[in-house]
């Protein structure tokens, strides 16, 4: 197995509490070159076990695996899109895109070069010379895509990417995102909130427990992954999931409402 999540546990500390556990005993296992979509209520733990595989944060317990090598840091091979595209605002979109390969010590113009076929992937190619603030949501995060994906990673953490963007914006990146995941077979884990946008998207949907987050239940998506609107039979696994997240949703919602919660 390409990526082994096995046993993994994470608590932060709480001032009042003491600690809470946000993660309890996470297994997982996945393929390489796989799509893997983690939803489930706010607070669940997704985020933490994204940075846990990125080596940004450090388990309690248990170990993650890829190829067989434990991690224990970030790692080229491992490159995370946030939700906030995060470009530096002073620099072009090409200067953004080939910033990672020039730490790297890549020759000026092979970083150019890189940078310009894979905006062109991401249908940019026409605004190399544009700065972060000339450019809309939709297309920062295409270039924030981009800069990941000219690291040439093995596997592309996605936290939350579209969150912030209209339904037609994100239409058009979730074509572009599996275009991109065809050509170049990367492996990806997708964090997200929206259910349908994980089921068009993903071959796997994890879903998440919440307090201590916890894989709840696993659905396969067998939906086309040359179009990306809904049918039957992806509506109906929608529904399946949402109600495997119904108790969890409620659960937040009473500790977050207290006597006030009367849904």
């Amino acid at each position: 197995m390409y990526v082994m999540i096995d046993g993994i546990e994470k608590s932060f500390p709480h001032k009042e509490k003491g600690s809470i556990k946000v993660l309890d005993q996470i297994h997982l296992e996945v393929e390489k070159g796989q799509f893997v979509s983690i939803v489930g209520p706010s607070g669940c733990g997704k985020s933490t076990l994204l940075y846990i595989l990125a080596g940004l944060e450090k388990a309690d317990k248990g170990e993650v695996r890829i190829n067989n090598k434990k991690v224990t840091a970030p790692g080229p091979e491992r490159v995370v899109v946030f939700q906030e595209a995060g470009l530096f605002p002073w620099l072009t979109v090409l200067e953004n895109v080939t910033y990672g390969l020039r730490l790297k010590k890549i020759s000026k113009e092979e970083a150019e070069k890189k940078a310009i076929e894979m905006l062109k992937m991401v249908h940019l190619g026409n605004y190399i010379h544009s700065y972060p603030h000339q450019l809309s949501g939709g297309m920062k995060q295409r270039v924030s895509i981009a800069r990941a994906l000219v690291m040439e990673p093995d596997i592309l953490l996605m936290d939350e990417p579209f969150a912030a963007l209209d339904e037609q914006t994100r239409m058009v990146l979730h074509k572009e995102l599996l275009d991109i995941w065809k050509k170049t077979k990367v492996t990806i884990f997708f964090i997200t909130h929206n259910i349908r946008e994980a089921v068009l998207l993903s071959e796997k949907i994890v879903v998440f427990a919440t307090r201590p987050g916890k894989i709840k239940a696993t659905f396969t998506s067998t939906a086309s992954k040359d179009d990306i609107v809904p049918n039957d039979a992806t509506l109906k696994l929608e529904q399946q999931i949402l109600h495997a997240l119904q108790d969890e949703i409620e659960k937040v919602l009473k500790e977050e409402m207290g006597d006030d919660y009367s849904f």
